[in-house]
């Protein structure tokens, strides 16, 4: 009967590299650890409570209670109770055997040596203990030994259930195994298991994630019906790989729709660009939960539309929708590329207020927020405070020091990181350090096919060099081949309320105002000895409508807007998506000293803080 069963495993399990790995491990004994002399009981450290561990003989009860409570916070109260596991016998109960399972697999207690020490002291594991390692094998990030133990599951003779299967095909897409997820696949087939929606929606999502769409939709169309579940996976899939067009036909022709639905369509979208089309969808919603509040913001913040993203976060705090730890960070984000600092506190306040867990990842989107918006002192603050520092940490505290001109503090931050081996630093670590030591900026690595920064650069050499007809020439070859130039932008919060300038753009309500006092800001400068640097102007016009262009460029416009709006000597923020021309960074200096302003402007670039006539980057912009 053994002799038939792995040959049964051997006929479904080929010839694949993976598969032989997976044979390997099981014929060299990898999967073998500690026996159970190795777990000797001994008595437990004094502050743990004895009670459990000195009954002779405890009951079932007693022992998941013990594994349950005392066991998930400390390791060593676990290692007792797994030796008194041993030591009575319960190691071959299977339900004691897959909580103790549970136990080990969190990962601040170690590796997956722990998982395979309990299956290998469990002389018959059941469907369910092999449920357990292999969800908890995946929970780790290991993919191949979670389909290694799949291939152990079949050869013992043990029957894989609708629990199964979801997981392996999962493992299978992190591994990019298709050949392995095709067998997983006939596997659910000879067990007649192919019209459970959660196992197809798994496998959809396994071909459809490693560009098997037709494989995909082949198992969409076998169930017969248009599954929810299953659609909803697949249209995921058509939106991954850019098919639009099917993945909106899909969607218009299910008979029944859920949120979720709309929410794959929404993220989707925004994952294609398609900007105008999620919010159609977004407006459309008959109901809408938090995912689909995330998915806006998230997807207005990945597409550059950071504005727009907070106008949502608002609109949700208007509604009564408590926001989660992700929707919180999502909103930093986009109050992080606004410079919107009144925004980010208060979302600050509201995380104390309502006492939420300051974990990395929102500890980091916080650090990253303040650092951005020119309060350093603020994100370090906030970084002391992160209990467990992730590498992610260190990279936006470093990053945040770098990008202000405070190399030394970022050297040195950087040089504890490695020194007191607190986190292993990653390549963005290393990019970081990198930009900072070569006064390098990352964002010139960064190029889409059509950018038009390369056309730009051209174009301007041309004109500085006072070759018009060139210029003119790369001008037209951008609007030949659809490349569209980026319009220079300028964003200031004010009061919570972010503020939007651009040259030519007299829609802001207090425009006239604005006009008027930067033409006394203009004056002021002047008696100051500012002259316009009309070099920066790269068009062939006149010296007095290049004079004119200068006067209102959109960060001119922007800090007039904040004189005009704040309290004397109160701090100016200020975000332009272009590099700060030569022109706006001599007369920006002149303001700060004749207003007796600190401005903070962040280009594309870098962050230059300007008081009291001097910029901080030492007029290297």
């Amino acid at each position: 009967m053994a002799q038939q069963k792995w040959r049964q495993a051997e006929i479904v399990w080929e010839k694949t590299d993976l598969r032989s790995r997976c044979r390997q491990q099981v014929n060299m004994g990898a999967l073998h650890t500690a026996t159970t002399t190795e777990l000797l009981y001994h008595p437990p450290p004094a502050e743990h409570s004895t009670e459990n561990f000195t009954t002779s003989n405890p009951s079932q009860k007693t022992i998941l209670h013990l594994l349950n409570t005392k066991c998930i916070s400390s390791l060593e109260t676990l290692k007792q109770a797994h030796a008194l596991i041993l030591k009575t016998g319960y190691l071959q109960d299977h339900y004691v055997a897959g909580s103790l399972i549970k136990c080990y697999a969190n990962p601040h207690f170690g590796n997956l040596s722990n998982l395979l020490q309990v299956l290998e002291q469990v002389s018959e594991p059941n469907v369910f203990v092999w449920n357990n390692i292999i969800k908890w094998c995946l929970d780790l990030r290991e993919p191949f030994d979670t389909i290694s133990m799949y291939y152990k599951m079949v050869v013992s003779g043990s029957r894989p259930n609708k629990y199964t299967y979801p997981q392996v095909f999962k493992a299978c897409t992190l591994e990019r195994a298709i050949e392995e997820g095709m067998q997983v696949h006939n596997h659910v087939i000879k067990r007649g298991l192919n019209a459970d929606s959660h196992i197809i929606s798994a496998g959809i999502q396994m071909y459809a994630s490693l560009g098997c769409l037709k494989e995909a939709r082949n198992m969409l169309d076998s169930i017969g019906i248009l599954d929810v579940i299953c659609c909803n996976a697949m249209i995921d899939g058509y939106m991954k790989f850019g098919d639009v067009k099917a993945a909106r036909e899909l969607f218009e022709n299910m008979t029944e729709k859920n949120v979720g639905s709309w929410n794959t369509m929404i993220s989707g979208l925004f994952s294609n660009e398609m900007v105008i089309e999620a919010k159609k969808y977004f407006d459309e919603m008959p109901k809408k939960d938090e995912v689909s509040w995330s998915a806006m913001i998230d997807g207005y913040n990945r597409c550059g539309y950071f504005k727009e993203a907070l106008e949502v976060f608002n609109e949700m705090q208007r509604e009564e929708i408590k926001p989660s730890k992700f929707v919180l960070s999502s909103a930093l984000a986009a109050c992080a590329n606004l410079a919107a600092l009144d925004q980010g506190k208060w979302i600050h306040a509201y995380i104390r207020k309502n006492r939420i867990l300051v974990d990395a990842i929102l500890g980091t989107s916080l650090v990253d927020m303040y650092a951005k918006c020119g309060r350093l002192d603020l994100a370090w603050d906030v970084f002391e405070k992160i209990k467990e520092k992730e590498v992610f940490c260190w990279n936006a505290m470093i990053g945040g020091l770098a990008v202000h001109g405070r190399a030394d503090d970022a050297i040195d931050l950087f040089l504890k990181m490695q020194r007191d081996n607190i986190v292993k630093p990653n390549d963005i670590t290393f990019i970081a350090a990198k930009c900072l030591c070569s006064r390098w900026t990352c964002s010139r690595g960064i190029k889409n096919p059509k950018n038009s920064g390369r056309y730009t650069l051209l174009s301007n050499i041309y004109a500085k060099a006072g070759k018009w007809e060139s210029a003119e020439k790369v001008r037209l070859l951008m609007k030949e081949r659809g490349v569209k130039t980026v319009t220079g932008r300028s964003l200031i919060d004010l009061k919570g309320v972010v503020h939007e300038f651009k040259v030519g753009d007299s829609s802001h309500p207090q425009m006239k105002d604005i006009h008027m006092m930067l033409e006394t800001i203009i004056r002021e400068i002047e008696l100051k000895g500012h002259r316009p640097d009309v070099s920066q102007v790269l068009f062939d016009i006149s010296e007095e409508e290049k004079e004119t262009s200068l006067k209102y460029h959109s960060e001119k416009l922007a800090i007039a807007f904040g004189i005009l709006n704040t309290e004397p000597g109160a701090t100016i923020r200020v975000v332009k998506n272009l590099r700060v021309c030569g022109d706006c960074h001599s007369a920006i200096k002149i303001i700060s000293r004749v207003y007796e302003r600190e401005i903070i402007v962040r280009d594309r670039v870098r962050y230059h803080h300007f008081k009291h006539g001097q910029c901080s980057c030492k007029d290297f912009w």
